[in-house]
């Protein structure tokens, strides 16, 4: 079972952020990742904040980096912050914000569950962004991909869920749906579910 575990790590592409725009430019729809390095969770709440405010502690974490769209669970104990469940958040929920996001903290990965929007995959292709799809369901599993808690902004003002939390990830696991190509896994199930259904309908 473990060798069998290694060869399937084996198959995948090994992502680092930050990261350079031509290395991520590299990747393309349908590829497998396990993420290490750097990432920053935010929701509704932290979005609106980042395009409104555009704190420089923030800045500092995403330049290059990655967003994570997710509301962790999280324990303090004498160590410090411990990261119990670690899910994907709805990223359609914040499409308003995240081609502003994109561009104005120079982003290289974007991570969540459903996709994005026109918009966004637009941001995406434009300043050399992935979006990466994190399997939903399995937050203890992914929690366990968190090495530590860096530090949290925010906690005060807008509780653990939508805190920003800075965490370091080792082989966090995902799959690029939507590329800096233009392409979007998300779009083409749109587009092919539509035509299904004009189809069963005789339009």
């Amino acid at each position: 079972m473990v060798a069998s575990r290694e060869r399937f790590k084996d198959d995948m592409k090994r992502v680092r952020v930050p990261m350079g725009e031509a290395a991520m430019r590299e990747l393309r729809v349908g590829d497998e990742v396990l993420l290490s390095g750097t990432i920053v969770t935010a929701r509704d709440v932290g979005h609106e904040f980042m395009v409104r405010e555009r704190p420089p502690y923030l800045a500092q974490n995403l330049q290059y980096g990655a967003l994570y769209h997710c509301g962790p669970v999280v324990k303090k104990d004498r160590k410090g912050w411990r990261v119990i469940a670690a899910g994907p958040s709805t990223s359609m929920r914040v499409e308003a914000f995240t081609p502003t996001v994109i561009r104005d903290y120079g982003l290289r990965a974007v991570i969540g569950k459903g996709g994005l929007g026109e918009e966004s995959r637009r941001a995406l292709q434009r300043h050399g962004c992935v979006y990466l799809h994190a399997v939903g369901g399995v937050a203890a599993m992914l929690a366990q991909r968190v090495k530590r808690v860096i530090s949290v902004h925010k906690l005060r003002d807008f509780g653990a869920p939508d805190a920003f939390w800075v965490m370091e990830v080792d082989d966090f696991p995902a799959v690029v749906t939507m590329d800096s190509h233009g392409e979007s896994i998300h779009r083409q199930v749109q587009l092919y579910s539509d035509r299904v259904a004009r189809e069963l309908l005789g339009l």
